[in-house]
């Protein structure tokens, strides 16, 4: 990465200009111009240097549902599962964890009650369990790394 690189990381991490041209906005604040800006990001998601570029929605706020879920998969059946439960759109995320639940992930669903479905669907496709741990309170904690 060189510096123009993570001066956008920097600044797009505070936030995106809502208008009709926010990458022309952003390259402006940064110098540079909007194709370059749009290059950049691409760039940098092609090498893995970012694992996304995009919106975060609040699934309650528009009427969706979200919600924790853990399996407990054997070590020899991991690769299996993990693309199983991946092939689900509502999956989010799927991360594996050193635990007796190795794999965890996220629903994000239309409706609340859309969550149980896919569950049942997953333990169908899998052959094991699925443990759903919804939020019970939400707690906002700003982050950002500098680079």
């Amino acid at each position: 990465m060189d510096r123009i690189d993570r001066a956008i990381i920097n600044r797009l991490q505070e936030s995106f200009p809502i208008t009709d041209r926010p990458y022309q906005q952003a390259a402006e604040e940064l110098g540079i111009q909007e194709d370059e800006l749009i290059r950049r990001l691409k760039v940098m998601l092609e090498k893995k240097q970012l694992s996304r570029f995009g919106p975060l929605y609040h699934a309650e706020r528009l009427g969706g549902g979200l919600s924790l879920c853990a399996i407990r998969v054997p070590e020899d059946q991991f690769e299996r599962v993990k693309e199983q439960v991946n092939a689900f759109p509502e999956v989010a995320h799927n991360y594996a964890r050193d635990n007796e639940f190795s794999m965890w992930f996220v629903l994000a669903t239309e409706t609340p009650q859309r969550i149980d479905s896919v569950i049942r669907e997953i333990e169908q496709s899998t052959g094991y369990r699925v443990y759903n741990m919804p939020k019970e309170e939400e707690f906002f904690v700003g982050l950002k790394f500098e680079v």
